[in-house]
Formats: C-alpha cells, sequence, structure tokens
C-alpha cells in the first residue's frame, strides 16, 4: 500500500514547529510541512494560495491546516487534487467568525491594528492565539516566527475579509471547546476536543496522536457534534 501524503500548514505566524509534537506511523504517511512566504505587494488570498499550492508535489493528499492555515489550506484546494481537508482551530465559512471579527469587517477596524506594536511577543501571542498566560511566552518565542510587518497586515486583512460561504465538503473540521480565537458555539459540524484551546495542536498533541490516523484514514465514522 502506497503512503498517503500529508501537508501540514501552521497558523497565523506560527512556523512548523508547531507540529513536532505530531508523531504518526510513517509506514503510512508521507508528511510534509509547508511555510509561510512573505505575500507580494496587493497579492490577493486566491493568488496567495495558488503560489503556497506549488509546495504541494503529490497528488491526493491531505491538507492538514491550523487557524489561517486551516482557511489557506480551504483556498489552496482549488488549485489541487486533494482527498481531504482537515482544518484544526479554524473555520469552514464567514458564517463562523466570532461577532467581533464580523464587527471589524463592516467597520474597518482591522486597518487600525498597530502592527509595529502587535510585534512585541506577549501581544502577537494574544493576537494570533488568543493567549495571556505570561508562562508560556517562552514557548511561543519559538513557533511564532513570522514577524514581517507587511504579511501580519496582509494576513489580518485576508482572515477579515476572507467570505467564503459555500463550505467544501472535503473539508474535516477539528475544534476545541475552550477555543477563545473562534468561539465553539459559531462552529458547525466538527469533531470536538474536549479541553481545546486554539494552541491545542501543540498543547493536545497525545489526543492528535490517537485520533489523527482514523481522521485520516476513515472519516466516515467520525462523530460531530
Amino acid at each position: 500500500m502506497s503512503k498517503i501524503p500529508l501537508y501540514f500548514m501552521p497558523g497565523l505566524a506560527a512556523n512548523p514547529l508547531i507540529f513536532e509534537r505530531i508523531r504518526l506511523d510513517d509506514s503510512l504517511f508521507d508528511v510534509h510541512f509547508l511555510e509561510w512566504k512573505i505575500p507580494e505587494h496587493g497579492e490577493t488570498l486566491d493568488n496567495y494560495a495558488k503560489r503556497i499550492a506549488l509546495g504541494v508535489k503529490k497528488e491526493q493528499s491531505v491538507l492538514i491546516g491550523v487557524s489561517f492555515g486551516g482557511i489557506l489550506v480551504q483556498e489552496m484546494a482549488k488549485f489541487l487534487n486533494v482527498q481531504k481537508i482537515i482544518i484544526i482551530s479554524s473555520v469552514k465559512s464567514k458564517e463562523e467568525f466570532p461577532r467581533r471579527i464580523r464587527f471589524a469587517r463592516k467597520t474597518l477596524l482591522y486597518k487600525l491594528i498597530p502592527i509595529r506594536l502587535v510585534l512585541s511577543l506577549g501581544k502577537l501571542a494574544q493576537f494570533v492565539l488568543g493567549e495571556k498566560s505570561s508562562n508560556r511566552m517562552q514557548l511561543y518565542d519559538t513557533f511564532l516566527s513570522v514577524r514581517d510587518v507587511n504579511y501580519l497586515k496582509w494576513a489580518f486583512e485576508k482572515v477579515v475579509l476572507w467570505d467564503r460561504i459555500k463550505i467544501d465538503e472535503r473539508v474535516i473540521h477539528v475544534h476545541g471547546d475552550k477555543d477563545a480565537v473562534f468561539p465553539i458555539q459559531n462552529i458547525q459540524k466538527c469533531v470536538v476536543v474536549e479541553g481545546g484551546t486554539h494552541v491545542m495542536i501543540y498543547t493536545k498533541y497525545r489526543w492528535f496522536n490517537a485520533n489523527l490516523p482514523a481522521i485520516i484514514l476513515d472519516s466516515k465514522n467520525l462523530i460531530y457534534s
């Protein structure tokens, strides 16, 4: 049996180290990690997704994206022959955004975000991860490595303005019931991780190591909430 190619996309501003605790059977899965690139001037999310999709070399791959990475892999799938899309701590359409993001879209408040101030690690962790615990700052210093001002400004805007309405039927959604960035009360049809926060791909790695293979291999028997 040939291995299933998996392509992991980290969350906004994060690097692939966020997946370092994930352990999958290398006799079943061919694992690859994608990274953020600095967007070109005026680049649309569609064009950016097409550019990142060039890094997916295998047919019938499974795309796995976290947070904004989950949004991105849904857009990338338009340009690829994929068998499945798994999003973690993310959203499937703009209808799942919390009220504050919808408000920012309507009022254009996202344009007022002080990006240079956000670049301080504590503020970046709060914006990207919904995290306020100071004892985790060193951890986040490791994987929140993309701090280019143009990238962050572009990324915040693309999240807020994401306009997908029709949900891709290939998407499997895994979400934590303690996610502060995308609260679960706004999320429809997902596999719930009890106690999972927005960074559960790292903190709940034991759950993912135990359950992700089945999600990839046999999604027909998943229990959704």
